[in-house]
């Protein structure tokens, strides 16, 4: 799971939102610090962006880049630690930035924000180096020594809080070696780079380590792992707290686990940093020892400032990982033995950790953090083990959970051991459907999930269904006493998905109510990508997405909509991508199909203006989605020129094509599907090739359907899929079912048995019974679209209705309206790619009597 997705939760109920508008976090409160309320001195100007203050002296032109200074805070250093560089730096004219309240400091140090801004509480930008190693020592003299979290990217200061890093004080972008668009910096040649901010502090080769900074480095370099009686054989997992390692004793070679801990990062809701959690998961396995359910203590030491948590090594599986091998929905026909067999199993597992979990209780202990990745299955399957007690805490305390997997959050007024029986609800339900992250939506979905269960594996047991919907759907009254629900199951009023227009009706009400033309930063609600990628534009996740998405099952026009966009491209925000799906070039292609031609040629030329020969050879992003946006306005507008471009970004992709047809192993390394393998520079081809008859552009489109189909394999339930090693993949944007999609198109203009034969065989990867998610890319959606369009022979009506069918279980209400949520489930999304108005053109283009297709398909 992308943690990214938990962090842009706190903010709103219901969609994903940027954590800047935070009201506040736990009991910190969401007042500015006093700092921040100060008024701007004279001769000086401030600006807000993001979680940032920024501080600047007029007229002050900043250089381009240069050696920055970064202080670490913690809540109750950061006020003190403002008001003091604020001090500094206006007297002197060095312009800064700040973070300005202390919830939003509170979420860059929280367990999982990004590791690159972990502790970075300000930032200094001095001149040059002389100006850089005085306010190093001033600084010094101030706030040495003052405690923060250790900032990765950095190289430390003395004993901190201040650190120093290269890197870009002016916004500026490149293209890197995956064709991503960047932020920048110049390199010795002049030429922009990527401006790297990796959690690991480095010198760019042509800058120059300032001398007064080498024994800093040496220090820094001073402390390893080398002395330590264990190897550390592989890292599990990393996030802002640290780092999880197998590992080896070397005294006497048995497998453990290395758990560590940061101090003043990764800070749970109630302010408990990663030190302090590791300290209560060593407490907890200490009063658990002994009962065979958790891991056993092995050490406890500190390197440098981390502190290190040494358990036995855990023999067995996680449970998540069973599903992709046993779940029986995973095939298009679910075998009946292959679902009571599971059913069993399921319902045994189940059994064990309801007792791993009670005999957790008998100690006076609440795990407080029961889901499916921290339960290990024995190799006999017979018994379970827990692990992760970071969050355990003592049953008497009757205290409210603090860190927990979204699909298993306890709800605020259950407590204690109450906590654990949530979970082992939620868990009932998510042995069968693995989708209860739609219970942080709303809780009444838990009575629809059970509905479902009860239809796909008829032999689990009612009781133990209906149980675990009481337990989750329960809630407490004003005097704390448990009461029933009193509200009907979420969806009960909703329209079905197969009743067209209806449903489509209602998705349009919803999509146009969720707008919000006040905002700069979205228009609709979407994916936590639509913050990065220019303010909400593009055609993936942002505001063209949706309109394309509207216009193409006949909605009623939506102006105020085609408004905003206008106005927030003129001009578009400063490191908006370029591409199709993810940028500028599909914000014309929509634009100039709503009959704003002036301004699709304006965006159009704004990417023909940058280096976009670069860009990847993708759809998504790259040369492919970018040569089709030109190809078709060269049609629409008569535009010769345009169509050269278009020709230019063919030649490209077929000597880039050449190249990985010469060199298998550079080709193997490439990724597959539509959007971001060779299916769209074949679409590209194709569409040439329609224009033009040029056999040439067929043979190529061949290649690359056949470079992708490289990467497919068959799995155990026999359709292809696209094999990224440690998964299948089956969807439209990633997986094979995008492939068949370009499959289909070729295979129109000439026949190819060996390119036939792998689309048939790809026909059943879009007919399985379970999808984890129902988006248009990654979901569920994509499905419905492929199976409502494809030309494979045979007759697709019943897996359609079925898929159409399906759809519904992931069906929220939002202001009584069919929605659906986004990636990772834990809101609602109105965008194409994962939300509603990827659902919404879908269905469209199963049950609507008019075309309703994606862009070029």
């Amino acid at each position: 799971m992308d943690k990214r997705y938990e962090v842009y939760c706190l903010a709103d109920g219901q969609f994903y939102e940027t954590p800047d508008r935070l009201a506040g976090i736990g009991e910190q409160g969401s007042a500015l610090y006093e700092t921040a309320r100060r008024p701007v001195p004279g001769g000086w100007e401030s600006a807000r962006t993001g979680d940032w203050l920024h501080l600047f002296p007029s007229g002050k032109e900043l250089p381009a880049q240069g050696w920055k200074i970064h202080v670490a805070a913690t809540a109750d250093t950061a006020e003190k630690t403002a008001a003091t560089v604020w001090d500094y730096c206006v007297a002197r004219g060095i312009p800064f930035k700040f973070v300005p309240a202390p919830h939003l400091l509170h979420l860059r140090n929280s367990k999982y924000a990004g590791r690159d801004m972990s502790g970075k509480a300000v930032t200094i930008y001095p001149s040059d180096e002389r100006q850089l190693e005085l306010t190093l020592n001033e600084l010094q003299e101030l706030i040495g020594g003052w405690p923060g979290p250790y900032i990765l990217t950095d190289l430390r200061w003395h004993e901190g809080p201040l650190y120093v890093r290269y890197g870009a004080f002016a916004r500026r972008f490149c293209v890197d070696e995956r064709g991503r668009l960047v932020p920048a910096v110049e390199d010795g040649e002049g030429k922009l780079v990527p401006d790297g901010r990796e959690p690991a502090f480095r010198v760019p080769e042509w800058v120059t380590l300032p001398e007064f900074l080498r024994p800093q480095l040496a220090a820094r370099n001073a402390t390893t792992v080398g002395e330590l009686p264990y190897t550390i054989d592989k890292a599990l997992h990393f996030s802002n707290g640290g780092g999880v390692y197998t590992g080896t004793d070397r005294r006497n070679g048995r497998k453990v686990v290395l758990k560590e801990g940061r101090p003043y990062a990764g800070l749970a809701s109630d302010g408990a940093d990663a030190v302090a959690r590791l300290e209560r998961e060593k407490a907890a396995l200490e009063r658990l020892s002994g009962l065979g359910v958790a891991p056993e203590v092995r050490d406890w030491f500190q390197l440098g400032d981390h502190r290190f948590l040494v358990m036995d090594f855990v023999e067995g599986r996680a449970l998540n990982s069973f599903f992709a091998e046993r779940h029986p929905l995973l095939a298009a026909r679910p075998d009946p033995k292959a679902v009571a067999d599971y059913t069993r199993w399921a319902l045994r597992v189940h059994r064990a950790v309801e007792e791993a979990v009670t005999a957790v209780h008998s100690r006076g202990m609440v795990f407080n953090d029961l889901h499916m990745f921290n339960v290990m299955v024995a190799p006999d399957e017979q018994s379970v083990a827990l692990i992760d007690f970071e969050a355990a805490a003592d049953a008497a305390d009757n205290g409210r959970q603090v860190v927990a997997h979204p699909g298993f959050f306890a709800p605020p007024d259950r407590r204690g051991v109450e906590v654990d029986r949530y979970a082992l609800a939620c868990l009932r339900l998510a042995l069968f459907l693995p989708v209860t992250t739609l219970l942080v939506i709303d809780r009444q979905k838990a009575a629809h999930l059970a509905e479902v269960i009860a239809a796909e594996f008829p032999e689990v047991p009612r009781e133990f269904l209906d149980e675990a919907v009481r337990e989750i759907t329960r809630t407490a009254d004003g005097t704390g006493r448990i009461v029933p629900p009193i509200v009907p199951p979420s969806g009960s009023a909703l329209p079905d998905t197969a009743d067209w227009p209806a449903a489509r009706d209602s998705m349009v009400r919803g999509i146009l109510a969720s707008a919000t033309v006040d905002r700069d930063d979205r228009l609709f609600p979407g994916d936590v990508e639509q913050f990065s990628d220019g303010g909400g534009l593009g055609l993936a996740h942002g505001a063209a997405g949706v309109l394309h998405a509207l216009a193409e099952v006949g909605a009623e026009r939506y102006e105020a909509g085609e408004d905003w966009l206008l106005r927030h491209t003129a001009p578009p925000p400063a490191g908006t991508p370029l591409g199709l799906y993810d940028g500028l070039a599909g914000v014309a292609l929509v634009l100039d199909r709503l009959g704003h031609r002036e301004r699709a040629l304006e965006l159009v030329e704004s990417v023909l203006a940058e280096r976009w020969q670069r860009l990847t050879p993708d759809l998504r992003g790259g040369l492919a989605g970018i040569g089709l946006v030109l190809e078709r306005l060269a049609h629409t507008t008569g535009e010769s020129r345009l169509a050269q471009r278009a020709e230019e970004a063919a030649r490209l992709l077929a000597e880039r094509q050449a190249a990985d047809l010469a060199d298998r192993e550079r080709a193997r390394r490439g990724r597959a599907g539509l959007l971001r393998g060779a299916s769209g520079p074949a679409l590209l081809f194709l569409r040439l090739y329609e224009r033009t008859a040029d056999p040439a552009l067929l043979d190529l489109a061949k290649n690359a359907l056949r470079l992708d189909l490289a990467h497919t394999v068959l799995t155990p339930s026999g359709s292809r899929q696209v094999d990224e090693k440690w998964r299948t993949m089956p969807y439209l944007g990633d997986g094979s079912v995008g492939i068949a999609m370009v499959l289909d198109e070729l295979l129109a203009h000439t026949e190819d048995e060996e390119l036939a034969r792998a689309r048939a065989e790809i026909l059943p990867a879009a007919c399985s019974r379970f999808y984890a998610q129902p988006g248009l890319f990654q979901g569920r959606a994509g499905m419905i679209l492929h199976l409502s369009r494809t030309t494979t022979p045979g007759d697709h009506r019943a897996a359609l209705a079925a898929q159409v069918g399906a759809l519904g279980w992931y069906g929220m209400s939002y202001r009584g309206e069919l929605a659906f949520p986004g990636h990772q489930m834990m809101r609602l999304s109105m965008d194409l790619a994962t939300g509603t108005a990827g659902c919404l053109l879908a269905l469209g283009a199963a049950l609507d009597d008019r075309p309703v297709r994606l862009p070029f398909l």
